[in-house]
């Protein structure tokens, strides 16, 4: 058994409210749906994502676009299935589906205060 295995997932489609991983080692994960969407491991999103500077799950600057910021809508999956037993794949509102997110990877980038405080200490012992 490794980290990076599920225990239970719940996508919470119609709350609209994120997906919630509750791990073997017992950790739980939230992970709110914009966050998701910004965290999209396809490469064209990686691509866009490290031009910009930015991290997983971390969003643009709003003001990037001008003064006068268009309207979107919310974003957030239209439906989710599972990718055989080592990830799952989200159909966003925005017409992405290219992204599949593997159990490791959301493991890896899990939102929590706990996993972000070790992700930063890990980073710094990196660059020693």
């Amino acid at each position: 058994m490794t980290p990076a295995d599920p225990k239970s997932v719940k996508v919470n489609l119609t709350g609209g409210t994120g997906m919630d991983i509750e791990w073997k080692d017992g950790h739980l994960s939230h992970y709110p749906f914009p966050f998701l969407r910004d965290a999209c491991p396809c490469a064209l999103c990686n691509e866009e994502r490290e031009k910009a500077g930015r991290a997983p799950g971390e969003s643009a600057d709003p003001s990037a676009g001008g003064p006068l910021p268009m309207f979107k809508p919310a974003v957030k999956p239209t439906s989710a299935e599972g990718v055989g037993k080592y990830a799952i794949k989200f159909h966003w509102n925005d017409n992405h589906d290219l992204g599949i997110y593997s159990w490791d990877f959301l493991r890896k980038v899990c939102p929590c205060k706990e996993c972000k405080a070790a992700s930063i200490v890990e980073r710094k012992a990196d660059e020693r």
